[in-house]
């Protein structure tokens, strides 16, 4: 069915530009590029990740303070200070909220390196931006002659961010495997994560934090790591070296 093809095409295309630009490259700098790539970037996120668009900035200072404060008080989103996953999305978002907003001191540390490009992230974190979104999202399931009873998938469309977030921050977690004992709960989801391309090997993400390959065992794959490579080759980015021991 055509609409759940657009469901599957949104979900891969957002979760890509969310693992590759705001995860590895604005909170990690696992690789560098031109300005006008990291641009190119921005634009390609705000079309893909829609009316959940994430700021770069505002995610990526968060999520250095995640790894920073892993499974403390202090820490953005842990399912060790919240009674239920929907009360740690909110508290993340708020958190989020605050970052973006500049309303909060944040240690200069966590700033260091982190792409900026404002003016664009107010314009694609307007309201009536994010609304414009889910009216298209609406008007691509009318055209596609949607049964009714398939619309409310439109809720998944217009969260999609938070909800790839939630999945990790809160089951990786929580559930899973570990490779490496850590002071913090991280844990591998999926060794072959074709469902949340690689992110769910968070476990191993937080061993080697630099690390551009999330994958670490011979059974483990990260299928965005390849097109980092290929990405590496061709110049459009250059990957820093990370020594693993």
């Amino acid at each position: 069915m055509w609409v759940l093809a657009v469901l599957g095409a949104h979900w891969y295309l957002s979760l890509f530009t969310q693992s590759f630009f705001n995860h590895r490259y604005a909170a990690h700098r696992m690789f560098t590029m031109s300005k006008g790539v990291e641009k190119f970037f921005y634009v390609i996120s705000w079309v893909f990740q829609g009316s959940s668009y994430l700021s770069p900035r505002a995610y990526g200072i968060m999520h250095r303070m995640h790894h920073a404060y892993a499974d403390t008080e202090l820490d953005p989103h842990s399912p060790k200070y919240d009674a239920n996953l929907f009360a740690m999305m909110w508290r993340t978002r708020n958190t989020y909220l605050h970052i973006f907003e500049k309303s909060v001191p944040v240690d200069p540390t966590f700033t260091k390196d982190i792409p900026d490009w404002g003016p664009f992230d107010r314009f694609a974190s307007n309201g009536y931006i994010r609304l414009l979104w889910v009216a298209i999202y609406v008007l691509i399931y009318f055209a596609l002659d949607a049964p009714w009873w398939l619309y409310p998938l439109i809720i998944i469309h217009a969260i999609m961010g938070p909800f790839h977030g939630v999945i990790i921050n809160w089951f990786a977690h929580s559930l899973g495997y570990i490779n490496f004992k850590m002071k913090d709960t991280s844990r591998n989801l999926f060794p072959v994560d074709l469902i949340m391309l690689g992110e769910g090997l968070h476990n191993n993400h937080h061993m080697y934090g630099g690390r551009a390959n999330f994958a670490v065992k011979k059974f483990e794959f990260d299928p965005v790591y390849p097109i980092i490579k290929v990405l590496d080759w061709t110049g459009v980015i250059k990957l820093r070296k990370v020594v693993v021991e």
